[in-house]
């Protein structure tokens, strides 16, 4: 390995894959404060889930009804959190 400053791609190489996490679909059913939202699912169930930092660095924003997509960690179910809003 070459000596001197690493650059960026060297400390990103397993965050844009996520594997580990479970990705689920759902619509945005009620927003609680501090940027929570809670979300029915469509294989049913709800999940309490946050923005992601990406959505939050770019302002997306997230309303009732929206529907998006969930990254739940395989271990805690119930909490998750927004990766995408569909269009």
């Amino acid at each position: 390995m070459a000596r001197g400053r690493r650059s960026r791609r060297d400390y990103e190489g397993g965050r844009e894959d996520r594997s580990d996490h479970v990705q689920v679909e759902g619509v945005v059913s009620q927003v609680y404060a501090g940027g929570q939202f809670e979300v029915d699912l469509d294989h049913g169930g709800a999940v309490r889930a946050q923005l992601c930092g990406r959505m939050r660095k770019f302002r997306i924003r997230v309303l009732l009804g929206d529907r998006v997509t969930v990254a739940l960690s395989p271990y805690d179910l119930t909490h998750g959190m927004i990766v995408f809003r569909a269009k």
